[in-house]
């Protein structure tokens, strides 16, 4: 048997939806801008530095389309207005929304680490946005607007660039002409980008790859159907969607842009959400791609084969995920890769609480036990590990923004001799695929859970579906279509509206991402001389987020798993899940609601993308003398409150619905004991408690936290880092 290395191809996917409205032409929102200052270039650079080690990166069309406008000088929005004005000139709309929004980062690492800026940011918590209106002078909006273009720029040019020191040493006492200064160098590092990946390309360091167009799901836009092949009872819109030709022009539309800026066919495509299906598999043979990305839960479903792991993680059938497949399409064959969700995921959510190398040696550990049970099972030829994922949004949440990290783990790879970094196509050139898959057998789905259920289903994200069908069907028959007509489709087509409309993820932003959906239908009819239809006037939900808050009086809902809003308007929320620049991870649990009666406490679980196997609440008494039990929990963190101690334990299976009341016993055990309980769920988890089991006396005040579990393992636990307090009436 011949030995060969642990192949692994990294593919970093960057990516933003189309900001730029085509209505009025404005950007709505700064993140090409603040991403582009921040993790698009500084992940090259620091990969050039280890020649060896060879990564793929995919930059969707519709994010380069706008770095280029922001060079250029042409693309312009909010933030940027208010940063440019001088600050005598502001209105009171604009400071209120200076003090707002402009702390819209990562609290802990872009903030905090900046004395001046977590001084403004705790004024605004502790005061609020009307004292600040009040009380702050124009020193105050000075820095606040230069601090908020100054924290994203990222630690590399932090360190390399003595313009970007000085404004960091500087702290405060900022001027327009300082914010006319941060705004060029953001500019030019922009600049930059495209051609450091041409250049890097050309010199075979990297494999740059690209999505369709406007980032759609092809799936769905070739038929909407294609979401019931995972969900049979899936509710779809009432118009379907079958709009095969719209995937050609996307691909199309993509795959020139990528040869106007790297002089280049590309090889590779990353299909939007790593959402794939039969049906759109010909277009992207027919066009020349060689190989195409999807999950392990894509293959899975494809194969028949459910990849079990080990109490470590570890997949038990190596050959079946780490090889690239053969599909044969009736216009020319393809490669497919299929990324491992684990190792991708700790990576893009789990490392970045991690101290460094304690995160880059268990990664690390993670490969080598791949080729261990490669040698284990005698398997024969090469193999390739495909780590798949987001290469924007999870370095806010590493420290300093992933740097130490990625050097650490750069440094270490280029040193190992038996594991090897390579770009898929020098992988595929090397050792064309042996195993072959059916592309009749493909499954239809996307990274998330193997399914389409994050934009198409909910009924917001239904009738958003409805309306574009409607736009479709108009601009199909009218004759003065103009290329503006076209625009506002593709643009309307992204995936990104869909992922935040309804149930799900969510994000301060929400009302922004439907109001530019909106207008780019808007603007489809006004190209075409028709009248907008009345329901694109208005907000296709309501947004009125009012974030984490107290209880404000007794609630009673009917428990029915329906979450009725005038129900739990009264209730507490804790906001968890869905902050923006979460976009790849399937946050279990979005909001948590609760409240009480003199009978019951209630909780209201939001779920996102997926739900936890089991959800458990813990309740523990401060005043009261008690037996006390852990959590029976393996891979709990030793960190509160988790590593506390509770009298109370209720265990909610959400596959079997089985409910059971545990009372903390000697000796750490726990004892069963009876419950009228009430749980249901249907669109969230709703339950009713009743306070006679938890024997809780009036103005009893205890403290619980809700903990989310999958095959005895611990997932996570709400609040973070604290405990949820109630007083029994």
């Amino acid at each position: 048997m011949t030995s060969y290395p642990l192949h692994v191809a990294f593919i970093w996917h960057q990516h933003q939806p189309l900001y730029r409205s085509a209505l009025s032409g404005r950007y709505i929102m700064p993140w090409v801008r603040l991403h582009g200052t921040k993790d698009y270039l500084d992940l090259v650079l620091l990969l050039e530095r280890y020649p060896k080690l060879h990564q793929t990166f995919n930059l969707v069309p519709s994010l380069i389309v706008q770095i280029e406008e922001y060079v250029n000088g042409t693309a312009m929005d909010p933030w940027l207005e208010v940063a440019l004005k001088p600050v005598e000139q502001l209105n009171g709309v604009e400071r209120r929304f200076i003090i707002e929004r402009f702390f819209d980062a990562n609290w802990e690492n872009l903030i905090y680490p900046h004395p001046r800026y977590r001084e403004l940011l705790e004024q605004r918590q502790k005061y609020g946005t009307v004292w600040c209106l009040e009380n702050w002078k124009d020193s105050e909006y000075e820095d606040l607007l230069a601090w908020h273009n100054l924290c994203w720029f990222d630690p590399l040019f932090q360190e390399e660039d003595a313009q970007i020191r000085r404004w960091i040493a500087q702290s405060n006492g900022f001027t327009l002409e300082d914010r006319q200064g941060i705004y060029t160098k953001q500019r030019e590092i922009l600049s930059r980008i495209v051609p450091k990946h041409r250049e890097l390309q050309e010199r075979g360091v990297i494999e740059v790859t690209t999505t369709p167009y406007a980032h759609p799901i092809l799936p769905l836009l070739a038929d909407s159907d294609a979401a019931r092949v995972a969900r049979p009872r899936l509710p779809l819109p009432r118009a379907r969607y079958h709009w095969p030709q719209d995937v050609r022009v996307h691909l199309e539309k993509g795959k020139q842009l990528y040869e106007s800026w790297y002089g280049c066919a590309p090889r590779g495509l990353w299909p939007s959400e790593q959402s794939v299906s039969p049906g759109i598999l010909p277009e992207v043979a027919r066009l020349g791609f060689n190989w195409l990305v999807s999950d392990e839960g894509v293959l899975s479903c494809s194969l028949g084969h459910f990849f079990e792991r080990d109490d470590y993680g570890h997949i038990q059938s190596p050959d079946a995920l780490y090889r690239p497949y053969r599909v044969e399409t009736p216009t020319g064959s393809l490669a497919m890769v299929f990324r491992d969700r684990r190792l991708s995921d700790l990576v893009g959510f789990n490392y970045a609480k991690r101290p460094t190398e304690e995160a880059v040696k268990d990664l690390i550990e993670q490969l080598e036990a791949i080729q261990r049970t490669i040698k284990t099972q005698k398997l024969d030829g090469p193999h390739l590990v495909t780590i798949a994922l987001d290469g924007e949004n999870c370095w806010e949440y590493y420290f300093k923004d992933g740097k130490p990290f990625l050097e650490s783990l750069y440094a270490r790879l280029s040193r190992h001799r038996s594991i090897r970094l390579v770009t898929v196509s020098e992988y595929l050139e090397q050792f064309p695929p042996e195993h072959t898959l059916d592309a009749e057998r493909l499954h239809s789905g996307s990274w998330i859970n193997g399914d389409f259920t994050t934009w198409i289903g909910d009924p917001v994200k239904n009738r958003a579906w409805e309306l574009l069908a409607q736009a479709r069907q108009v601009l199909e028959k009218n004759p003065r279509a103009t290329s503006e007509s076209w625009e506002a489709l593709w643009a309307a087509e992204g995936s990104d509206w869909f992922w935040w409309f309804g149930y799900g993820q969510t994000s301060e932003h929400d009302a922004l991402f439907d109001q530019l959906f909106r207008e780019h239908l808007q603007a489809l009819y006004v190209s075409l001389g028709e009248a907008v239809p009345r329901v694109l006037l208005s907000s296709l939900e309501r947004h009125e987020s009012r974030g984490s808050h107290l209880p404000e009086d007794f609630i009673r809902p009917q428990i029915t798993g329906l979450g009725t809003d005038q129900e739990w308007a009264r209730a507490g929320c804790i906001e968890v899940g869905g902050a923006r620049g979460t976009m790849h991870q399937a946050t279990s649990i979005q909001r948590v609601w609760y409240g009480v009666d003199h009978s019951h406490f209630y909780l209201r679980l939001d779920f996102g993308a997926e739900r936890p196997q089991a959800v458990q609440v813990y309740w523990f008494y401060p005043n009261r003398v008690n037996y006390n039990s852990p959590i029976g929990l393996s891979h709990l963190p030793e960190e509160p409150p988790v590593n506390y101690q509770f009298r109370h334990q209720l265990d909610l299976d959400l596959q079997s619905f089985q409910c059971k009341l545990r009372e903390a016993g000697e000796d750490g055990d726990w004892c069963d004991r009876g419950t009228s309980t009430r749980a249901a769920l249907q669109q969230c988890l709703e339950i009713a408690i009743p306070w006679v089991d938890l024997e809780t006396p009036t103005g009893d005040q205890p403290q619980c936290v809700i903990v989310l579990a999958r095959e005895g393992r611990f997932e996570g636990a709400i609040p973070t880092g604290g405990t949820l307090e109630v007083r029994v009436p």
